[in-house]
């Protein structure tokens, strides 16, 4: 039997880890039989109080790795008020800022960003100040960002990103659900195969609990469907799902000559109103989108969105609710991720708003449960080819989410 390294976490913000005999510290020095090493909760920075934002606020206060330290907010109205009433909960005793001297004087260990659009900028400055910073805004690994966003300094933000994180001493990663989680499961899911052919990963979902009218017309949701420009925009608004196939590449060591995009659109077939936006009829309220990966000339790593706002659409897909991955090979795979309410949770609070932070967590908390590892990590921009299978993994803990011992 392999001693196996064994961890706890009590009210004072440490995070302690028995290590096996010969298992290196930090500092390069082997460690004794059982010897325990205490680590500090990280302190962390939230950016945004958004969708996912939101949500994360009490994710990373229940969170035993955490220890949440302050807020950034980008509305006025937000600032100056308890981190708790923003976010709909009881007050923690953080006050919003919305100055990044506040930020840069807390000296968290990490900032959380969880605003829809990356900001270069903004990390780069974090980062040359020792910040680490994780995100789920719209990268992966950067190929994205640097095709159709252009830095306005002429240089490649991923080449920005690298340098900041190499001035600082620090460390980015960006990750989410889908791109992010859904295609690392796929990559894990290779490692019984003696041979990979071919590889869908399929997101089958209702997108109607994403309350983000601006995230959506910039995909081109709610234009008649014959605008000629919504194929582009849609393309474009989601290009990062092709960074995802470049990660997935790396890990199974493929060459991508190249991407290429295909997707149909649903009209709908009535004014729809969702509560939180209206579609008109005749507007886009579905789409299929299919990223493919080519090499050799010949598809071999897929990515498809089937999303639907609305069932009231011409042509119409029956979403799955799901996350499937198709692989083609020996032998062949086929894995659904599905995502139910939490364990014990009773039907009657089964809202409509619980549904919808049940796609924030899945989206915000590969981000939160990475920090570790990426505050580990070697100084750089990392993708999650880079980080530990520790990365990937959530915490047993029984901490309610109020717990005022995860807060300063």
């Amino acid at each position: 039997m392999v001693a196996m390294p064994s961890r706890s976490s009590g009210n004072d913000g440490q995070v302690s880890r028995t290590l096996p005999r010969g298992q290196q510290l930090r500092g390069g020095a082997p460690a004794r039989e059982g010897v325990t090493v205490s680590r500090r909760a990280l302190r962390v920075f939230q950016f945004a109080t958004g969708n996912v934002g939101s949500e994360m606020v009490g994710r990373i206060v229940e969170h035993p790795d955490l220890k949440f330290v302050g807020l950034y907010c980008y509305s006025s109205d937000k600032v100056g008020r308890d981190a708790g009433e923003i976010v709909g909960r009881a007050p923690l005793g953080v006050t919003a800022t919305g100055d990044l001297a506040d930020v840069l004087e807390a000296k968290p260990d990490v900032v959380n960003f969880n605003g829809v659009w990356p900001d270069i900028d903004l990390f780069c400055t974090l980062l040359e100040a020792g910040i680490n910073v994780v995100t789920t805004s719209d990268w992966i690994t950067g190929y994205h960002r640097d095709r159709n966003h252009p830095h306005q300094s002429g240089t490649k933000p991923t080449e920005l990103i690298e340098a900041a994180c190499q001035r600082g001493g620090t460390t980015f990663y960006g990750t989410g659900m889908n791109p992010g989680l859904a295609q690392i499961l796929s990559v894990v899911a290779t490692a019984g195969m003696g041979r990979v052919d071919h590889i869908t990963v399929l997101e089958t979902v209702d997108v109607s609990c994403h309350h983000s009218v601006d995230t959506w017309e910039n995909v081109g949701y709610g234009r008649p469907v014959d605008d000629p420009e919504i194929p582009g925009l849609l393309e474009t608004g989601c290009t990062v799902f092709a960074d995802s196939i470049y990660l997935m590449a790396d890990c199974l060591d493929l060459e991508i000559d190249d991407i290429v995009f295909e997707c149909e659109l649903g009209a709908c077939t009535e004014e729809v109103d969702l509560g939180w936006w209206t579609l008109p009829k005749g507007s886009v309220g579905g789409s299929l989108a299919k990223f493919k990966g080519l090499s050799g000339g010949r598809p071999k790593i897929e990515v498809h969105l089937e999303w639907q706002m609305t069932p009231k659409t011409e042509p119409k897909w029956n979403v799955q609710g799901c996350y499937i991955t198709t692989i083609e090979g020996d032998p062949m795979i086929v894995n659904r991720h599905m995502i139910f309410p939490a364990t014990g949770m009773p039907h009657s609070a089964m809202s409509a708003d619980y549904f919808a932070s049940l796609g924030m967590t899945i989206t915000g908390m590969p981000a939160l449960n990475a920090m570790r590892s990426v505050c580990e990590a070697r100084p750089g921009l990392m993708t999650s080819a880079d980080l530990p299978l520790r990365a990937f993994a959530s915490r047993f803990h029984g901490k309610a989410w109020t717990d005022a011992a995860a807060v300063e």
